[in-house]
C-alpha cells in the first residue's frame, strides 16, 4: 500500500484522492488488469516495466472531434464552410427544420473536455476554425458548427487539469485551420505557449513516461501545417486511419486490411469513429450519431480487445472514438498495455 501512496502524493494528489486512487491500484495489481486503474491517473499508475516504453508503442485512448460538446446553439452561428454548398443554403433558408438534424449528426463528444480525460483521454482531435465575417481574433473548434467556446477557453481549461495530473502526458492534435491566416496561426502559437509553456515537450525529447516525469514536459502538440517545421516544440501531423465507414463491420475489416501494411513509425491513430452518409441519414431520421455509435460499440470494442500495441507489424497506438465516455472505452484500451508486459513483471 506504501507504493501506491507513494505514486498517487508524487502525481499531485490530496489525501482523499491518493487513498481512492490507492485502492483502485490495489484492485488493479490484484486483479492483474489495468482496465481497473483510476482513469484520471492511469498513466501515473502504469507498471514500472512500462515506464521506459516509447509512447508510439502504448495503447493510449483519443476523443475524435473532442470539442464538439459545445457547438454555438445561436442560430446566427452559419453552418461550417466545409459543409456542402446545398446543406448551407438549406440552412440560410430553412434553418428551423435543417439544423436540428445537423446538431444531432455533428456531436462527437457530450461530456466536456475535463471530463473526457477523466475518463482516460490522453490524446485530443482538436479542428481550428476562425468563424467567417468575425472581425475579432477569437479562434473556435468546428465540426458541422462552430463552437461557442474559444479555443482560449479550452486550452486553459486542459492546462488546469494537468496542473492536478502532472504526471500524466496529452496528446493534442492541433489540426484542418479552417480560415486561419498567417497571423492567426501566430496568434494560435502564442495561445498554445501561454497555456502550457514549460509543459510543451521538444520535438528532440525522448517519448517515454520515465524521461518526460524527469523533465516536467508533458504535452506534445502535433501541428498539422508546414509551419512546425520552424518550431522546435511542434511535432509533426500525427497520421489518422479513417476507416469512412458507417457500419462496424466495415470499419474492422478496413483497418485489417491496412494492418497487413504495417504501423507508421512514430505516433499514430486508429480512429474506431464510424462516419454516416446522406443516405443513412435519411433513412435514419430519428436517429442520432450517438445512437449509432452506442448501438455499434459492443462490437468495436470486442475488435479493439484483440490488438496488440508495440511497434511489430499489425501493432496499434491511439485508439480514438466518438462518445469516449461511454462503454468503457478507455479502459479497454488501456487494459491493452498488459500485452506488453513480460509474465514476470
Amino acid at each position: 500500500m506504501a507504493r501506491a501512496n507513494d505514486a498517487a502524493t508524487a502525481a499531485g494528489e490530496g489525501p482523499t484522492t491518493t487513498r481512492v486512487c490507492s485502492l483502485c491500484v490495489q484492485r488493479a495489481m490484484s486483479s492483474g488488469s489495468l482496465g481497473e486503474l483510476p482513469m484520471d491517473s492511469w498513466m501515473s499508475h502504469l507498471p514500472r516495466a512500462l515506464w521506459d516504453t516509447p509512447l508510439p508503442h502504448l495503447a493510449i485512448p483519443g476523443s475524435h472531434n473532442a470539442i464538439t460538446y459545445c457547438l454555438d446553439m445561436n442560430d446566427r452561428s452559419p453552418v461550417d464552410l466545409t459543409q456542402p454548398d446545398l446543406l448551407q443554403k438549406l440552412d440560410k433558408y430553412m434553418k428551423p427544420l435543417i439544423r436540428p438534424f445537423v446538431y444531432k449528426w455533428a456531436v462527437t463528444q457530450d461530456c466536456t473536455i475535463r471530463q473526457q480525460l477523466d475518463s482516460g483521454v490522453r490524446y485530443c482531435d482538436l479542428r481550428i476554425a476562425h468563424r467567417p465575417n468575425d472581425t475579432s481574433t477569437d479562434l473556435c473548434f468546428y465540426h458541422g458548427v462552430y463552437t461557442a467556446l474559444t479555443v482560449e477557453t479550452v486550452l486553459m481549461e486542459i492546462r488546469e487539469w494537468l496542473d492536478s495530473h502532472p504526471r500524466e502526458v496529452l496528446i493534442l492534435s492541433f489540426s484542418h485551420f479552417l480560415g486561419l491566416s498567417q497571423e492567426l496561426h501566430v496568434l494560435l502559437l502564442a495561445t498554445i505557449r501561454n497555456a502550457f509553456a514549460s509543459k510543451l515537450c521538444p520535438k528532440t525529447e525522448v517519448l517515454t513516461l520515465r524521461n518526460l516525469w524527469a523533465t516536467g514536459h508533458n504535452v506534445i502538440v502535433s501541428y498539422e501545417h508546414n509551419i512546425c517545421s520552424c518550431h522546435g516544440d511542434l511535432w509533426p501531423h500525427i497520421p489518422y486511419w479513417w476507416a469512412n465507414k458507417c457500419k462496424a463491420e466495415a470499419l474492422v475489416e478496413e483497418f485489417e486490411h491496412r494492418k497487413q501494411h504495417g504501423r507508421p513509425g512514430g505516433f499514430f491513430v486508429t480512429g474506431i469513429n464510424l462516419t454516416e452518409d446522406l443516405t443513412y441519414i435519411c433513412t435514419h431520421p430519428t436517429e442520432s450519431l450517438k445512437d449509432l455509435v452506442t448501438s455499434t460499440y459492443p462490437a468495436l470494442l470486442s475488435w479493439v480487445r484483440d490488438q496488440t500495441p508495440g511497434p511489430r507489424l499489425g501493432s496499434l497506438n491511439i485508439i480514438a472514438g466518438d462518445f469516449v465516455t461511454e462503454s468503457r472505452f478507455a479502459r479497454s484500451v488501456v487494459t491493452l498495455n498488459e500485452k506488453l508486459l513480460s509474465p514476470s513483471s
